[in-house]
């Protein structure tokens, strides 16, 4: 029984010490202390479910102070996935808990030939607060159509990131602004219309 104990006391300070060493290798994200998590629904997205799954993961090993989580009670999630036939359009956020976005995935700009995960992202952008900036390059998650339907980029760049991270960076603050919220339309084909709500 001596032996056992001895043993431990040798073991555990060496576990611990591995452990910590793990841990300085991987600096822990820059996250605030009050990180926002979002809830999604997408049980109205038909084909779009791969897209979206992906989307929403890259968004979440990109950005620190905001987690996108699926709802476990559909019809309270701060935000909607919808299949639609027509142009995709989004609520121009950032959305925060108890809000009310919605993010319609239109076929048409899969028609054009534009790759159905990075339009998911490009609308997912809007809703955590970034707008369109078509002229940018592929790299750019919010260009969305301007570089062409050869771009099937669907991770949003760093700056993209840190905008996100900063629109969330009050965390629980943040939430109680009142926001006033547009509808942007992704015409994938250079045309853009915005409306208000």
């Amino acid at each position: 029984m001596i032996k056992r104990i001895v043993t431990l006391t040798v073991l555990v300070p060496a576990l611990l010490s591995t452990a910590v060493s793990a841990a300085e290798a991987h600096p822990a994200p820059r996250a605030t202390a009050d990180v926002v998590t979002l809830t999604y629904d997408a049980s109205d997205a038909g084909q779009w479910a791969g897209p979206i799954e992906q989307a929403v993961q890259n968004w979440n090993n990109a950005v620190h102070n905001v987690r996108l989580e699926p709802t476990s009670t559909p019809g309270e999630a701060d935000y909607v996935y919808e299949a639609t036939s027509g142009w995709p359009q989004t609520t121009l956020g950032p959305i925060f808990p108890g809000g009310s976005g919605e993010v319609q995935l239109g076929q048409q700009a899969v028609d054009e030939g534009y790759d159905a995960t990075r339009i998911t992202a490009h609308e997912t952008g809007h809703i955590l607060g970034l707008p369109d900036d078509y002229s940018g390059p592929c790299s750019e998650i919010m260009s969305g159509h301007g570089p062409g339907t050869s771009c099937t980029n669907a991770k949003p760049d760093a700056a993209e990131a840190a905008q996100v991270d900063k629109n969330y960076a009050d965390g629980a603050t943040a939430m109680r602004r009142s926001h006033h919220h547009q509808i942007v339309i992704d015409v994938w084909t250079g045309r853009v219309l915005t409306g208000s709500r």
